[in-house]
């Protein structure tokens, strides 16, 4: 069998509890994550569900190498990435890119969104001066806005067009894999499918990995054919493709199936 593209072995992360301002160093670490261990393959769409607080986050992250995690590997491309210094990071960041949950927060409002593309494909050497702007359209293009928007500002688009230039930002870095924090969670229903076809439809045609994080249920399984669920740091079960969801072990998932709304039939 082919090596996995990445390799997650027992990452582990704490975070000092927050304290008030004039309050003493608090004695005990947090922990946000605990020896969470899973493998992703090239064109594989891996899906991480569970409900707030259950560590989604601070794992992508940590894969995202945004953070560091206390213990374990991360194995990208063979590579530990764990062991590398600052400096050799920053030239493997560019492989592992994630659109995280709020869009708004997640555009400066000063800079052109042509120019907030640009600077990644600059920085990573992806493009010139001279081939900037046509290598910007384009990317716009393939999350399915106008070449125009290069020149406005983040205000100028709704919710779930700023998702597509989060999208199309990470796209820039020409990414192995494409982390999605809960991308639709704060769009609105009506715009939420449209965005989610449009990570699958980039998935497929650009060869993507992409870990799809969540705490819907449903949609989580919708996506992904494999699934992880995660409760209080750690990964609880994981269900693999050729397993459906219904058929979960483990009590907690089987109390998120639970929770799912279902649709009653109306008579009259």
């Amino acid at each position: 069998m082919a090596e996995p593209l990445l390799r997650v072995e027992g990452i582990s992360k704490s975070y000092a509890p927050r304290r008030g301002f004039f309050s003493a160093p608090a004695p005990n670490l947090r922990p946000a994550l605990a020896s969470a261990s899973f493998e992703l393959s090239k064109g594989e769409i891996l899906g991480v569900v569970g409900e707030s607080g259950s560590g989604k986050t601070t794992l992508a992250r940590c894969v995202a190498l945004l953070e560091r995690a206390d213990s374990g590997r991360i194995i990208f491309k063979g590579e530990d990435l764990t062991v590398l210094s600052e400096p050799q990071l920053r030239k493997r960041r560019r492989g592992i890119q994630t659109v995280f949950q709020d869009p708004y927060a997640s555009l400066n409002p000063t800079i052109r969104i042509g120019d907030a593309l640009g600077e990644v494909m600059l920085v990573h050497g992806l493009a010139t001066r001279q081939t900037l702007r046509e290598s910007v359209g384009a990317l716009l293009r393939q999350v399915g806005l106008p070449v125009a928007a290069a020149d406005a500002y983040p205000k100028a688009f709704s919710g779930g067009q700023r998702q597509r230039i989060c999208i199309a930002r990470a796209l820039a870095a020409q990414p192995d894999i494409l982390i999605a924090d809960e991308p639709v969670s704060s769009l609105d229903v009506s715009v939420q499918a449209q965005v989610v076809n449009l990570i699958l439809d980039l998935k497929d045609r650009l060869g993507l990995s992409v870990i799809f994080i969540g705490h819907d249920l449903q949609l989580i399984d919708f996506i992904a054919p494999r699934v992880l669920v995660m409760l209080a740091g750690e990964i609880v079960e994981t269900i693999p493709a050729d397993r459906s969801i219904a058929d979960a072990r483990h009590e907690y998932t089987r109390a998120l199936i639970q929770a799912v709304p279902k649709l009653e039939t109306v008579t009259g």
